[in-house]
């Protein structure tokens, strides 16, 4: 049957599972109730998926769509109910927003989202490597084995001059 669209914004992450069942009651119930031939029906089945997912033709009616996956589609019964679309009509505000505008706006906010993400993900990587680094410096012996520190055996005194020079050389 042909019906109205009823398109709700659900928040960035969030599935079709995750739409409350008040909410996907309502829209149903708008989609019902705007429909020539549903209204008057008792109960209709409203299918629901992501616009994403709305496949449209140039051979295909006005109003009807199609599906690009149709396992991603939905489906669920609603039957009539006055009280929710009357309290709905209640609340009702019209506007005529620039959809391409909003979604050039929210296109944006991802990218930047996506770039912040980067950002941090670069700052932690050069960190981490800072500190890796860092421990490799403390474990290496560069640092104590320098020359500087180094002392000979040859400038001691001892009871027996050649002592020193003796062990080392049995020592090798």
């Amino acid at each position: 049957m042909s019906s109205a669209h009823v398109y709700l914004r659900m928040r960035p992450g969030e599935t079709l599972d995750d739409i409350p069942p008040e909410v996907l009651l309502e829209c149903c119930t708008l989609v019902k109730a705007n429909s020539i031939v549903g209204c008057k029906r008792k109960s209709v089945y409203v299918v629901y998926t992501r616009w994403k997912n709305l496949k449209k033709t140039s051979d295909m009616v006005d109003g009807q769509v199609g599906f690009h996956r149709p396992k991603n589609v939905r489906r669920v019964e609603v039957e009539k109910n006055n009280s929710i679309v009357n309290a709905l009509n209640k609340t009702k505000v019209e506007k005529y927003p620039n959809l391409r505008e909003e979604q050039q706006m929210r296109m944006d906010e991802i990218r930047r989202e996506a770039k912040e993400k980067r950002r941090k993900e670069e700052k932690q990587k050069r960190l981490e490597e800072v500190q890796r680094k860092k421990e490799l410096e403390e474990r290496s012996y560069d640092r104590i084995m320098a020359s500087d520190n180094m002392t000979s055996n040859r400038g001691r005194a001892t009871a027996d001059e050649t002592a020193a020079e003796e062990y080392e050389d049995d020592f090798f």
